[in-house]
């Protein structure tokens, strides 16, 4: 199978006990640069990351705090790789919430390579609660899109109905 086939962009979601990790994989037409920016860059995180409010202290150990995301999480961590525009790693902390109870102290990774005049963009969730592993399989997916559709200069899609439309291809993640 050619990984820029439609299929591909489904992440795997894999078990870990309580926990579980999530890995995308998808081939964008940008460079890592331009990548690189969309991921970080709060102007850009606005629109695909739906973030009210966001700070990147760009640098190793540096802080990250943000309001993200359809359910408005607010999310703190420090920042364990930072290496431009190659490695984007971060804690990705959310206090107890109702969809939440224990909260969240999960690990977020970025990583992007070249691959000819594409760039292949990994992102994987580690230590997410198995809970939370069964909305953020989808919602993770819709996020991807959403940024694959900023970078192509394209109309975002809308998060409900595509989350609603890929919760048949998660369905072992379904409650």
């Amino acid at each position: 199978m050619n990984i820029s086939d439609d299929s591909t962009k489904y992440g795997q979601v894999i078990p870990d006990g309580d926990f579980a990790t999530i890995v995308f994989k998808r081939i964008l037409s940008h460079t890592p640069e331009n990548i690189w920016e969309a991921i970080t860059n709060p102007n850009d995180l606005k629109q695909w990351l739906m973030c009210s409010s966001a700070t990147i202290e760009g640098r190793p150990d540096g802080r990250i705090e943000m309001v993200a995301g359809p359910a408005q999480f607010h999310v703190t961590g420090k920042i364990l790789t930072w290496d431009p525009p190659r490695v984007y790693e971060h804690e990705w902390i959310v206090e107890p919430r109702s969809e939440m109870p224990n909260g969240e102290n999960a690990v977020f990774r970025y990583e992007l390579t070249p691959k000819g005049k594409t760039t292949v963009l990994t992102v994987t969730y580690r230590r997410i609660t198995a809970n939370t592993a069964r909305g953020f399989a989808p919602g993770g997916h819709v996020l991807l899109d959403r940024l694959e559709a900023q970078l192509d200069g394209k109309p975002l899609p809308e998060w409900l109905p595509r989350f609603q439309e890929l919760m048949a291809n998660y369905p072992a993640w379904q409650k």
